[in-house]
């Protein structure tokens, strides 16, 4: 009894010292979540697509890296990716003072953020999944769904944290505090991964599938993943926008409470893909996605959509693990780090292209049609996941 209960704190311990790197690396993107969508368009002057299209250009560079990432993990171990992300992240922070340092020329400064952008979305895409395959070669394979699960509290509690943290460090200290909070995070993440043993992949490379049949194999499960979190993107990447214009206060505080209420679903109902079936509380999740955004949609005061971003979290919390078992099992153990660069690619064409697309729909019809436009989306998911059950119950 003994010895299971100190094995088990000892995986815990190891799983911990993995996610860290996810968490120090969604802090980084969380801090500057909430405050450049308005710098954008208020202290530069450039029109919400414009700030959209911005912003979701760290999406499109992750995608980009994200095939390159699970290579490097197949091939050389996740450590190579982690410390080429925290070093891309450290750089960011450098180049965000400079950007800010140039807001009397707009131009110059949005041409600097969108580096920093490119560079954010290139480091995302390193460390996307490598602290998970990490963690999986160190702990084994019966931990996946743990691990996954885990690695997502680890990132929605950073970018909620950062969410408000990067408001309060502008407000207080301008963006300049904020690079320079940037640059640290990124050397921490980098000494730690640097002084931790690396792990080769799972597999021989003899029996490796290409990447591009890694990604068929998981696409049905990466597009129910990719249409579940257009939701979430929306939030996070025009609710501070919403909330200003309907003249409401504390817009950024819907993006931690979201985080909450998505760190305690992961929390709370760890163990429920296990018990139902990752299909089945994908199903559930879905659905209480759609709740949650009908509710912002609805709300009239802020205290309701604050509520709403709350249950659109707890929704979308086991989206990604639910449907992440099963696009793991359609691929051999030489390829689970492109599996899952892969599946993740999924998340990132979700929120590319959501600023573009929700940014259009704002300036087209206005800022309370972006909600709608975005619970019709989860709906298409939600239909699709159910297509894939049924798909499924009938082979």
């Amino acid at each position: 009894m003994d010895a299971a209960v100190t094995r088990q704190g000892r995986n815990s311990y190891t799983l911990f010292s993995y996610v860290l790197f996810t968490f120090l690396g969604y802090l980084v993107i969380g801090l500057s979540l909430s405050v450049l969508p308005i710098f954008i368009s208020k202290g530069l002057g450039f029109s919400m697509l414009v700030a959209g299209l911005v912003i979701s250009l760290q999406y499109v560079m992750t995608f980009v890296m994200r095939a390159y990432s699970g290579r490097i993990v197949d091939n050389q171990g996740p450590k190579p990716a982690v410390i080429g992300s925290m070093l891309s992240f450290a750089v960011t922070g450098i180049i965000l003072m400079c950007a800010y340092y140039f807001r009397f020329s707009p131009i110059i400064s949005l041409a600097l953020l969108i580096v920093t952008r490119l560079l954010t979305g290139a480091a995302e895409g390193m460390i996307g999944a490598s602290p998970i395959n990490w963690a999986i070669m160190t702990l084994g394979e019966k931990h996946t769904a743990k691990i996954i699960s885990y690695n997502g509290v680890a990132c929605y509690s950073a970018l909620a944290l950062g969410a408000s943290l990067g408001v309060t460090i502008v407000r207080h200290f301008s963006f300049y505090g904020l690079g320079s909070l940037i640059f640290s995070l990124g050397i921490i993440g980098f000494m730690l991964a640097k002084n931790k043993a690396n792990r080769t992949g799972a597999g021989e490379a003899s029996l490796q599938k290409s990447f591009w049949s890694v990604l068929a194999s998981v696409a049905p499960y990466g597009l129910g993943l990719a249409l579940g979190g257009l939701g979430f993107a929306t939030i996070s990447t025009f609710i501070t926008l919403y909330y200003d214009y309907h003249h409401w206060q504390n817009g950024a505080l819907c993006l931690s409470v979201f985080g909450v209420l998505f760190v305690a679903s992961r929390l709370v109902f760890s163990n429920a893909i296990n018990r139902f079936g990752g299909i089945n509380v994908a199903l559930a999740s879905l659905a209480v996605e759609v709740l949650g955004l009908t509710m912002i949609c609805l709300s009239t005061h802020p205290f309701l959509a604050l509520i709403g971003a709350g249950i659109t979290g707890l929704g979308f919390s086991l989206i990604f693990p639910a449907l992440g078992v099963l696009a793991m099992k359609t691929v051999p153990a030489a390829n689970q780090g492109s599996a899952l660069a892969g599946y993740g690619l999924f998340i990132d064409i979700s929120l590319g292209v959501t600023g573009p697309l929700i940014g259009g729909v704002a300036d087209s019809f206005g800022l309370n049609y972006i909600f709608p436009f975005s619970i019709a989306i989860v709906l298409i998911g939600l239909a699709l996941v159910f297509w894939l059950k049924m798909n499924k119950s009938n082979h």
